[in-house]
């Protein structure tokens, strides 16, 4: 059985990351985006990180296989937001339904602990039950939907948003 490494991402995970979100973007309302990513496109998401601040990047590694990655990132442009963080979570095909998703996390929220940090947030597309049991389980409470603000695959999707303490 092999050992899942937790590790700060690095620039050679960008094509093996690329390919699981654009995986999302072409067959799931998970993301919004609608068209997939050029690897090289994909750059400036990837420079938004550092092993240390606020913004993290942690990926989930078996082997030679990158199986996910958990994000903070800027919650909104204004610097009076500089306190928040939006969270993310992907995870490959073939890796769901093995606590990699709450392996990430934990290993995230810790990374992020002594930041100058007070509120993490995350917004779900609506089904997704196994998204909200996971930030649920990582003290994330609902706020609210959005409704129908998402279109995508000819149909509109409801938003749940969820907020985290983090202070």
């Amino acid at each position: 059985m092999r050992r899942t490494t937790i590790r700060p991402v690095a620039e050679g995970d960008l094509a093996a990351l690329t390919a699981i979100y654009n995986r999302y973007i072409a067959e799931t309302p998970i993301t919004f985006d609608i068209e997939p990513y050029a690897v090289e496109a994909r750059r400036p998401w990837l420079a938004q990180f550092d092993e240390h601040g606020p913004h993290r990047c942690l990926v989930a590694q078996e082997g030679d296989a990158m199986l996910g990655w958990a994000a903070s990132m800027g919650f909104r442009s204004k610097a009076a937001y500089r306190t928040s963080v939006e969270t993310s979570i992907y995870l490959a095909h073939g890796a769901t339904g093995r606590g990699l998703g709450a392996l990430l996390y934990r290993a995230l929220f810790e990374a992020l602990e002594g930041e100058d940090l007070n509120r993490a947030y995350a917004g779900v597309t609506l089904p997704n039950a196994a998204s909200i049991a996971l930030h649920e389980r990582f003290g994330f409470e609902r706020l609210g939907v959005y409704s129908e603000v998402g279109h995508k695959f000819g149909r509109y999707w409801d938003v749940l948003w969820l907020e985290k303490p983090l202070r």
